[in-house]
């Protein structure tokens, strides 16, 4: 629970297969507070379990997605081993996203900074609104966003990444979309929807195909061309054996849609 508004800080719906998980500390700009991330931790543990859950959103309540750290929490103990617990339990957090077998996309609106913008380039995918807002601005506070680095440095070209990490400034939705840290660009109030259209999309594939190659696209992405091509044939060799794909395949041939088992 949020103490200061003794609210729950995280909505959880569901819909046709979707969760929808919002941040809801919306007065701290939903910043990612110990209680924050052990509740999302919890949730996602809950979805990898859940059959009925195929796709995940995060989305955050209020004016914000997320402003990252919560300052005021880090600073309420400045002994190191709560600065490595905090930062550990992050790091966590955002592995677990990328482990998740089910596909997770970021519903962005305002701003998303510093581990506000490593959970939106941790996320599989990324709908932002036309007003939405991204930077790592802990460079203008003496905090370098070295753990936001590693997502941002994953997922925009390296020069784009420095000169966010550099400058701490903020960019657009479109200048996002441009360097390739959100898939797409929605008008104003319409990410919601735009995200969950998207998820019942993703939601109607496969789920043990998408679980298969959602682990794969991260594990070739560290390998060299060769081990991640052998990687990849043993993996389609996997995938050619599931019931899915023969049924794919089949329903493709047959012309109609496919009757999915999920295996």
């Amino acid at each position: 629970m949020d103490t200061a508004a003794n609210e729950p800080v995280l909505l959880e719906t569901r819909d046709a297969g979707v969760l929808r998980l919002t941040l809801n500390r919306p007065a701290a700009r939903n910043a990612l507070s110990v209680a924050l991330m052990a509740a999302l931790k919890d949730a996602l543990d809950c979805a990898a379990a859940d059959k009925d859950c195929r796709v995940v959103v995060i989305a955050g309540a209020g004016p914000a997605f997320c402003a990252g750290h919560d300052l005021r929490e880090l600073r309420s103990d400045n002994r190191r081993e709560a600065y490595e617990r905090i930062f550990a339990q992050c790091s966590a957090l955002m592995l677990q996203i990328v482990r998740l077998p089910k596909p997770v996309i970021a519903e962005v609106h305002g701003i998303a900074t510093a581990a506000g913008c490593q959970l939106v380039a941790t996320c599989d995918l990324a709908v932002a609104a036309a007003d939405a807002r991204f930077a790592t601005p802990g460079v203008n506070i003496g905090l370098f966003c070295s753990t936001p680095m590693v997502a941002l440095s994953r997922n925009v070209p390296r020069k784009q990444a420095m000169e966010m990490l550099l400058t701490g400034d903020m960019i657009s939705a479109e200048d996002a979309y441009r360097i390739g840290l959100v898939n797409r660009v929605v008008k104003a109030g319409r990410a919601r929807e735009e995200a969950l259209e998207l998820a019942r999309k993703i939601g109607a594939k496969s789920a043990a195909v998408v679980k298969l190659g959602k682990e794969a696209f991260y594990q070739q992405l560290g390998m060299n061309i060769a081990d991640a091509y052998a990687y990849a044939s043993e993996i389609m060799v996997k995938n050619m054996m599931a019931r899915d794909a023969g049924e794919g395949i089949s329903a493709f041939v047959e012309k109609r849609q496919p009757r999915w088992e999920d295996r």
